[in-house]
């Protein structure tokens, strides 16, 4: 009775390790972060006076928080968009063999293996307004970086084409596993390529595409390096995503009760939106 007894018990203690790293650096920051927020905080973070959900109520209210919403969430659309549409073209395009096909699968993966600051310190010289090739190719005379009409979208596509990467590798792993002879079956119907893709590869692509969409949602609110490099917030905001807030809040304001309620209130956005995509995954994903 007592083997028993143990042999239950044995499964469990093999998850106190992974229990122990999770509640010091997943749990206690979590709950550190929703207990700050309720608080007003010295410069060393230390919490000393208790205001409720008055640090939510201001950052409501406040008209730089709510165009970081905007902001972010127009980040957010064009990163997603173009990291998979970069990724599923490149998945295609190498899905059949021809010579080279090795060295245009490396270099498709390759931005995977970039870090984001060296990116985008690459990305700053190229648009640069006097000597980035940018200007020089297209022949124009504009400061990518400090106007706020593009810097969103300079940060936004260099953003996408990082993520590219492990969307290729996604798309090309999924094309691998949809069988090649329902190709044949609709070639045979007369079906054209064009119809084979929307109706045969995309609906095979569902499952991998659901989670590829999924993660980058998540990445790319997260997005922090190649903003605090290219823009660091501006000009005039207008590349102030949330996570870039919160950052500026905690360690140039050193208002850590407000920097704690925008991260609380970035992890309910979050699992807000993944909670939606869950429920829309029941009805538009065909395994």
């Amino acid at each position: 009775m007592k083997k028993e007894k143990n042999l239950k018990i044995t499964p469990y203690l093999y998850l106190v390790p992974s229990i122990l790293i999770f509640a010091v650096f997943l749990f206690y920051p979590f709950v550190k972060t929703v207990y700050l927020s309720l608080f007003m905080t010295n410069k060393m973070g230390q919490a000393k006076i208790f205001v409720g959900l008055q640090n939510y109520i201001d950052l409501l209210s406040s008209e730089s928080f709510r165009n970081s919403l905007k902001v972010t969430l127009a980040f957010v659309v064009i990163v997603v968009l173009g990291g998979m549409l970069l990724g599923l073209i490149a998945a295609v395009l190498c899905n059949k063999a021809f010579p080279g096909i090795r060295v245009f699968s490396t270099a498709y993966a390759l931005p995977m293996a970039i870090a984001s600051s060296s990116a985008a310190m690459i990305f700053q010289i190229m648009l640069h307004p006097a000597v980035g090739i940018v200007n020089k190719l297209l022949g124009l005379d504009i400061n990518w970086l400090n106007d706020p009409n593009t810097a969103l979208y300079c940060v936004a596509i260099l953003t996408a084409w990082l993520n590219s990467g492990i969307n290729f590798l996604y798309f090309s792993a999924g094309l691998g596993n949809i069988d090649e002879t329902i190709y044949e079956r609709a070639s045979v119907d007369g079906a054209s390529g064009v119809q084979q893709f929307f109706s045969l590869t995309l609906s095979g692509l569902s499952p991998i595409m659901f989670y590829t969409v999924v993660v980058n949602i998540i990445q790319a609110f997260q997005s922090f390096g190649q903003i605090k490099i290219l823009t660091e917030g501006g000009p005039n905001e207008s590349t102030n995503v949330i996570v870039y807030s919160i950052y500026r809040d905690a360690f140039f304001n050193y208002r850590f009760g407000s920097a704690s309620a925008q991260s609380v209130i970035l992890f309910v956005i979050i699992m807000l939106v993944t909670l939606v995509m869950f429920r829309i995954e029941k009805k538009g994903v065909n395994y």
